[in-house]
C-alpha cells in the first residue's frame, strides 16, 4: 500500500508539471429545500479543492468543504421549538466540464461528515453550473444534496469560487 501511495503521489507530481491545474476555493450563500427547508432558514458553504486538467475541457480532483445551516424556529401547540445548527463536512471528488472559457459544468461527489450531535452524515451529491466573470473568478449556482437518514438536507446556493494559482 506504501508503494502505492509513493508511485500515486510522483504521478500526479508529474502531471502538475506539465498540466495547468490549480487550487480552487470558493464561498456559498444558500436557501435549505425540501426536508431541510422545515428545519432550517439560510445555509453557507466554503469549498477548497485542486484540480488536474486532463484535457482543455475537463478537469479533476479532490475537493473538501464546510456546511453551516442555521436552525429555525418552529411553532407548536405546545410552544415554540428552537431547531439545533446543522453542519456538514463534505469530503468529495470533483470533476468540471468547460463549455467555453466563461461557462463550466461540475459534479461533486462523495460523503458529508456529519459535525453536530446526532448526525452521522451521508452520500454527498453537488451539481453545478459557472460563469467566469473575471480572471479565475466563476459565480457559481449549485444544489448541494446529502443523503441522511430517512430523507435528504438539500440546499441550493449561489457563490464565487476563485482560482488560486
Amino acid at each position: 500500500m506504501k508503494k502505492f501511495v509513493l508511485i500515486a503521489f510522483f504521478a500526479l507530481a508529474g502531471m502538475s508539471m506539465q498540466a495547468q491545474n490549480q487550487f480552487r476555493a470558493g464561498a456559498h450563500l444558500g436557501l435549505p429545500v425540501g426536508d431541510a427547508g422545515d428545519f432550517a432558514t439560510f445555509a453557507i458553504a466554503v469549498d477548497l479543492g485542486y484540480l488536474f486538467e486532463i484535457s482543455e475541457e475537463v478537469q479533476v480532483g479532490p475537493t473538501i468543504g464546510y456546511s453551516h445551516s442555521f436552525g429555525d424556529s418552529i411553532d407548536t401547540i405546545i410552544g415554540s421549538i428552537d431547531v439545533d445548527d446543522v453542519q456538514f463536512l463534505p469530503v468529495a471528488a470533483s470533476g468540471h466540464y468547460n463549455f467555453t472559457e466563461e461557462f463550466w459544468f461540475g459534479l461533486d461527489l462523495g460523503y458529508a461528515i456529519g459535525i453536530n450531535n446526532g448526525n452521522d452524515g451521508g452520500f454527498y451529491y453537488s451539481p453545478r453550473f459557472a460563469y467566469g466573470v473575471g480572471p479565475q473568478i466563476d459565480i457559481v449556482a449549485a444544489f448541494r444534496g446529502i443523503s441522511v437518514d430517512g430523507g435528504s438536507w438539500d440546499i441550493i446556493s449561489l457563490g464565487v469560487e476563485f482560482g488560486i494559482d
